[in-house]
């Protein structure tokens, strides 16, 4: 009896110690990279979220103008004097002196665009409280013009003299004046 025990005490041990061995390591390698990606998206996640919520937070205290956060990723409407328009950033890029990207906007309900100008405002947001630092702010003009065929959208193309991507942290459009129609008629 004693043996019979022994013998499947051992073999309770052998089935035991195949269970706890190591898995191969290139599975555990594929695990490890895994787990990796994982944790890289839920930073850019995180990121991205905390983004968004100061990108809300600017334009509900904002009675002029909207604010674009490029890490937020979304877009925002901007109540002008060219009517509701719907704004984003794409192609947000590193440029030889600062960033290159493409405002994209579009009026509100496929209504047609007017011809208008604009500016665009850009700058870097504070490390510790993540509110623009408008000091070294930089600005420019747009225009966006008229065309033969009634549009309800634009793309601009941006560049944002010395910030990197990586340092833009707002890009603010405001002032939005509707030009004259101009006349080809003459007398």
């Amino acid at each position: 009896m004693t043996s019979t025990y022994l013998r499947l005490s051992l073999g309770s041990l052998l089935l035991l110690a195949g269970c706890a061995s190591t898995p191969p390591q290139p599975k555990l390698n594929q695990l490890h990279n895994e787990v990796g990606k994982l944790t890289q998206q839920m930073r850019q996640l995180t990121s991205q979220a905390a983004a968004l919520e100061q990108q809300g937070n600017l334009n509900s205290g904002s009675t002029q103008g909207a604010w674009l956060l490029p890490a937020a990723k979304t877009g925002v409407i901007l109540k002008s004097q060219a009517g509701e328009l719907k704004l984003s950033l794409s192609n947000v890029q590193p440029e030889a002196n600062g960033t290159r990207a493409i405002l994209h906007i579009r009026a509100s309900g496929n209504a047609p665009l007017p011809a208008f100008t604009a500016q665009v405002e850009w700058g870097e947001l504070d490390s510790t409280t993540s509110k623009p630092l408008t000091v070294n702010s930089q600005v420019q003009q747009i225009e966006v013009p008229a065309t033969l065929l009634a549009k309800s959208e634009a793309t601009v193309s941006l560049r944002l003299s010395n910030l990197p991507p990586e340092q833009l942290g707002y890009v603010r459009v405001h002032d939005v004046v509707v030009t004259p129609a101009t006349s080809s008629t003459s007398n």
